[in-house]
């Protein structure tokens, strides 16, 4: 276990470092940096303005030299400052990774405990009309675009029953508890939505391959009722698949749902990343890439653990050996 999490922990360390170097690069080489939005905002900046203005910031080095002493800076935890916001990075990120840790953790739970028991349910009963029309139901969520969903659900709830706002994340002078989760209502419906199609799928198609092993004819020979088959001898090994797919899904915790959070106005990553992208404000842009590039590596690693956790058969030893 220590040497499996070590290895990991190593591995993980070299690819952010190679992944902060290539973003870093490409977020460089895009066209326009801020000292030429400065130029093009204020007609009375002279060439001479502009170069001195790039020199105090390092813009006039080579990539290379500036991404040296970028790294050298976020080492000791000095990231930048977001011209966006006109603050540090990290005061800028942490409010908004918080924001979608909330959204995107309650969107996860409410899929996971929708999709496990309707895919079991569907493994019970395949090719009946029931299984078929779950099927049709998680091919019909899979294939819905989300920004599509996100108006329906924001003209029918928002403005013809009015029952929801139709965007934001609270009102003005209120911001409790209750206010707040109203507002959270039809982001998370349509995260859940979006994502419990692919959930089913995946546990019906495990359930289904985990009843036909030897070891539950076993069971069933020797007597075992349908629950304690299911929860004791099936469940766990059906989860694996489904554990390596969440796992894999980890890094959109932080990373965000762009689409969403651009149709609700929810101040998250997704939104904060896009925003940042496109007004050219390039350490937020970089930490939040890389921000969520660690949180998909964490994920990886949570997923391993898992299947040992789930799976006696699986051990750290084999997956050493793998590698």
């Amino acid at each position: 276990m220590v040497r499996f999490s070590v290895g990991r922990l190593l591995e993980s360390i070299v690819v952010l470092g190679v992944m902060t170097f290539v973003v870093y690069v490409l977020i460089g080489l895009m066209p326009g940096d801020p000292i030429d939005l400065m130029i093009a905002a204020d007609p009375n900046l002279t060439s001479a303005d502009a170069a001195r203005l790039k020199a105090l910031h390092g813009l006039d080095k080579p990539i290379v030299e500036r991404y040296w002493n970028w790294l050298g800076n976020a080492l000791q935890g000095d990231f930048g400052y977001s011209r966006t916001y006109t603050k540090p990075v990290l005061d800028v990120l942490f409010p908004r990774l918080g924001n979608t840790v909330l959204l995107m953790s309650f969107s996860l739970i409410f899929a996971l405990a929708i999709a496990v028991p309707i895919g079991i349910y569907a493994a019970l009963h395949p090719y009946s009309k029931t299984d078929y029309a779950i099927n049709l139901a998680c091919f019909a969520g899979i294939s819905i675009p989300s920004f599509w969903f996100a108006l329906l659900c924001i003209i029918l709830f928002a403005v013809f029953f009015e029952w929801l706002p139709a965007g934001g994340m609270e009102t003005v002078g209120r911001g409790d508890l209750l206010d707040r989760a109203q507002y959270m209502v039809l982001p998370i419906l349509v995260l859940t939505i979006s994502s419990v199609g692919s959930f089913t799928r995946f546990m019906r198609a495990s359930m289904v391959q985990t009843l036909r092993q030897d070891f539950i004819r076993t069971a069933r020979a020797k007597g075992v009722g349908t629950t304690r088959l299911l929860v004791g001898h099936a469940l766990r090994n059906a989860l694996l698949p489904l554990v390596t797919v969440v796992g894999l899904s980890f890094g959109n915790l932080f990373s965000g749902a762009l689409i969403t959070e651009i149709m609700f106005s929810w101040l998250g990553m997704g939104k904060m990343m896009y925003d940042a992208i496109l007004g050219n404000d390039f350490n937020l842009a970089l930490v939040g890439l890389l921000f969520a590039t660690a949180a998909t590596l964490l994920g990886n690693f949570l997923a391993d653990i898992s299947q040992v956790v789930l799976d006696p058969r699986v051990s750290f030893a084999g997956r050493e050996s793998d590698r």
